[in-house]
């Protein structure tokens, strides 16, 4: 007799390739999460493995509609990302769509379906397998002014040097990125 195979399961496992538009050099992430995930939960994971502080509006962009929390107020009409499933969305291997998060500073994130996989037993999904670069402080005004900022925090000459690091709490290792520590705060997620 044959055990039962929990929902979960059944899924595949989607391998994403996830990068920070216009950052040179680039932050990525590999992320591995189950195909069937939704773009509510799929947001909660980016904010995790980009080290983001969600504080922020955002959306997915697929096949260009707009998937998210609508905000008229913003004249933002989105579809509800609650339901909308990613291998509904995006069901095979080389898609490509993209999440947007601080719609003022404009940080887009392409991501690449680069393979999909079986699911491995014993290994909890989503996790990060890889990834490079520190997340951008949250309100450094987006690329252009992450590409400032850098400057100002390689030079302790700079005239707004010791303003940006008491901005940044004391210090910023834009090279740091700790898979470890991210797969940790990805355990919560279910």
């Amino acid at each position: 007799m044959t055990k039962p195979t929990a929902p979960d399961e059944q899924h595949s496992i989607y391998h994403i390739k996830v990068i920070i538009k216009d950052t040179e050099p680039a932050i990525w992430r590999t992320i591995q999460v189950p195909s069937h995930v939704t773009l509510y939960k799929m947001h909660r994971i980016l904010q995790l493995v980009m080290g983001w502080q969600n504080s922020h509006l955002h959306e997915f962009v697929i096949d260009g509609k707009s998937y998210g929390e609508s905000h008229p107020e913003y004249g933002l009409e989105m579809k509800t990302e609650r339901r909308a499933r990613l291998d509904e969305l995006v069901p095979h291997q080389n898609g490509v769509f993209f999440y947007d998060y601080n719609l003022d500073d404009g940080w887009r994130h392409v991501l690449l379906v680069e393979k999909v996989l079986e699911r491995e037993p014993g290994v909890h999904y989503p996790r990060c397998v890889a990834g490079e670069r520190a997340c951008p402080p949250e309100d450094c005004g987006g690329t252009r002014g992450y590409k400032e900022l850098l400057e100002i925090v390689n030079n302790p000459e700079d005239a707004e040097y010791e303003e940006t690091m008491a901005w940044l709490g004391g210090s910023f290792d834009p090279k740091a990125f700790d898979v470890e520590g991210v797969n940790q705060q990805l355990k919560k997620i279910r």
